[in-house]
């Protein structure tokens, strides 16, 4: 995969396997650059940002962008806070990820969406995605821990 088809940008995310909407990104991060010894701006590129695109996109309440011209980027997961940690809930949850989903231009493909109660929380979902990205045959799989508390 080249990173003209998938983009490269800033990274943002500490954690693109877990990343929880508990914690919602930090300052820049820096980087040395091998072939300079230099330090320059951290970025994701392939696959890690369009992992990095979906979870920012997840923890971005639905309308927030509106002003600056993104009326429809963001989640509605938010509006589960409070819920119950029940069946329901977890349709909803995955109604509201499949709707952002839909609004990636890099998404070919929705494998699987599950969407459980935590073990050892009972306050966190646990949604499980695996989708397959456009130009890759590989699935790209995320877990994206959401807290209803």
């Amino acid at each position: 995969m080249s990173n003209e088809r998938w983009g490269t940008d800033l990274s943002l995310l500490t954690d693109l396997v877990n990343q929880s909407d508990r914690n919602k990104g930090e300052d820049l991060k820096i980087q040395k650059r091998p072939e300079t010894n230099n330090f320059d701006l951290a970025t994701y590129s392939q696959a890690e940002n369009l992992s990095q695109a979906l979870l920012m996109r997840f923890l971005t309440p639905m309308g927030e962008l509106a002003v600056l011209g993104h009326p429809t980027y963001g989640s509605r997961l938010y509006e589960l806070v409070g819920e119950r940690n029940v069946q329901r809930t977890h349709n909803r949850a995955k109604m509201f990820v499949l709707q952002a989903l839909a609004d990636e231009v890099r998404v070919a493909q929705v494998l699987k969406i599950t969407v459980q109660q935590n073990q050892r929380d009972r306050t966190r979902m646990d949604i499980n995605i695996s989708l397959k990205a456009i130009h890759s045959d590989t699935p790209l799989n995320l877990v994206f821990p959401f807290f209803l508390a």
